[in-house]
C-alpha cells in the first residue's frame, strides 16, 4: 500500500494547541461574549460555556492558539530509513509559526512534489495552522494554502482518510490505530484533553513538546507498516 509515496518527501507534523488564555475570565469581553454566543449554538443546553471554555476552547483557531508544532522526514542512510523530528515551540505563537512556516518552505523548494503527513491533519492541524498564521498576520506559503487546491491537488497524506478507505462515518485515534497494527508506542503521561492545564498551570513547555513528538513518530511507524516496511528502532530516530 502506498506504493507511490516517497517516504522521504513527506513532511510529517503535528500540533498542541491551548485556550487562548487560562480562564474564561481572563479572555477579552468581546472574545467572551463570542465564546458564550458561539458555544451556545453548539453545546447542549445543560453545559456551562464559562467551563467549557478551559476544555474546549483550544479546539478552536479563533479561541486557541498553537504552542508546538513538531516536525518529521525521512532520510535514509546506509540504505536504511532515519527519521528526523524538529519541534517549534514557545510561548510566543508568532515565533512558533514563523519556524514552521520557513521549513515548510525550504522542504517545498527542495522537493516540488512534497506532500504533508499526518493524522487526521487535513480536517484539524492544517486548518488549525493556517487559521493562527492569518490571526498573527503571517504569509502562508504556496503548499498550505489550501483554497487554492481541487481536492485531488492538495499536498496532503492523511492517515485518518487512508484507514478509512472511504469510509467516512467512523474516527479512529491515532493511538487505536497503532494499537491495532502492533506498533509500540511510549506511555504518556498526558493526553491531548491535558495540555491546556500542562501548559496553563503546570507551565511545563518541555512536557507538551515531548508528547507532540511521539505522536510524529508514532506517525511515521504507521506510514511504515502502510508500506510493509519495517518499523523503526530507536537509534534510527533522532530528535534535534
Amino acid at each position: 500500500m502506498l506504493n507511490t509515496v516517497a517516504l522521504d518527501q513527506l513532511l510529517l507534523l503535528d500540533i498542541e494547541t491551548v485556550p487562548l488564555a487560562a480562564t474564561f475570565d481572563h479572555l477579552p469581553d468581546e472574545l467572551q461574549r463570542l465564546w458564550l454566543e458561539k458555544n451556545t449554538k453548539t453545546a447542549p443546553d445543560s453545559e456551562n460555556g464559562e467551563e467549557a471554555y478551559v476544555e474546549k476552547a483550544g479546539l478552536q483557531a479563533e479561541f486557541g492558539r498553537i504552542v508546538c508544532i513538531s516536525a518529521g522526514f525521512f532520510y535514509t542512510e546506509s540504505g536504511h530509513y532515519q527519521l528526523r523530528i524538529k519541534s517549534f515551540a514557545g510561548q510566543n505563537e508568532r515565533e512558533v509559526m514563523e519556524g514552521f512556516l520557513d521549513l515548510v518552505q525550504k522542504f517545498f523548494l527542495k522537493y516540488p512534489r512534497a506532500q504533508f503527513a499526518g493524522h487526521n491533519i487535513r480536517e484539524f492541524d492544517i486548518p488549525y495552522i493556517c487559521r493562527r498564521a492569518l490571526i498573527n498576520g503571517l504569509a502562508l506559503p504556496a503548499p498550505l494554502q489550501a483554497h487554492n487546491f481541487k481536492p485531488w491537488e492538495s499536498p496532503v497524506l492523511d492517515t485518518l482518510q487512508v484507514w478509512r478507505f472511504g469510509e467516512f462515518r467512523n474516527y479512529t485515534s491515532l493511538k487505536l490505530l497503532a494499537a491495532v497494527l502492533g506498533i509500540p508506542t511510549p506511555k504518556d503521561d498526558i493526553d491531548g484533553s491535558m495540555v491546556g492545564k500542562v501548559f496553563w498551570e503546570e507551565k511545563n513547555l518541555p512536557r507538551i513538546v515531548e508528547y507532540c513528538q511521539k505522536d510524529v513518530l508514532t506517525v511515521g511507524q504507521l506510514l511504515l507498516r502502510f508500506k510493509g516496511m519495517p518499523l523503526l528502532e530507536k537509534e534510527q530516530v533522532q530528535f534535534v
